[in-house]
């Protein structure tokens, strides 16, 4: 009983404070079909691959919206990779690393039909490592995957505060 009364409740006060989805915002900026495209690094190619799966899983998932050609799309996102980094945060008594942090910056363009608007973005994880041991390429493709999806959540929360903020006429 009381759980159904905590729902009326909490329904109530989200319909009742006019309460909007971060996802009705991203439509109004992005529209119903989305393209992407991931520029490839000549530095690190398998970087790009990541970050192309993370990119179309987030338009799917986050935008909810449909990934279509780029033909077909009202926008289109154009995304490259501006690094990626490890950087020692945590260190043993015996000096040794034992906690590295991704960072993942990016450059996403998104172009309509009139205009194109850039963003910068990034996306930070935190991972331990065994002291007095390398990084392993599972755990580096999983730091960059965490990191990339963080960045796209970075970029997704500007464009909901874009849409939610409309331009002036």
């Amino acid at each position: 009983m009381r759980i159904l009364a905590g729902c009326i409740i909490a329904v109530m006060v989200f319909t009742g404070c006019g309460y909007v989805s971060a996802v009705h915002y991203t439509q109004s900026v992005v529209g119903e079909s989305v393209s992407t495209e991931v520029l490839i690094s000549m530095e690190d190619p398998q970087n790009t691959v990541i970050i192309k799966d993370a990119v179309d899983t987030a338009i799917i998932t986050k935008f909810r919206t449909s990934l279509t050609s780029k033909n077909a799309s009202q926008t289109h996102l154009k995304v490259q990779i501006s690094s990626v980094g490890f950087s020692p945060i945590r260190y043993d008594t015996n000096g040794y690393v034992t906690t590295y942090r991704t960072t993942v910056s990016m450059h996403i363009d998104r172009i309509t039909s009139d205009k194109v608007h850039g963003y910068n973005t990034s996306g930070m994880y935190d991972f331990d490592i065994e002291p007095n041991a390398i990084i392993s390429d599972r755990a580096r493709f999983n730091a960059i995957t965490i990191g990339a999806q963080k960045a796209i959540d970075a970029f997704v929360a500007q464009i909901a505060a874009e849409g939610s903020n409309p331009p002036k006429e």
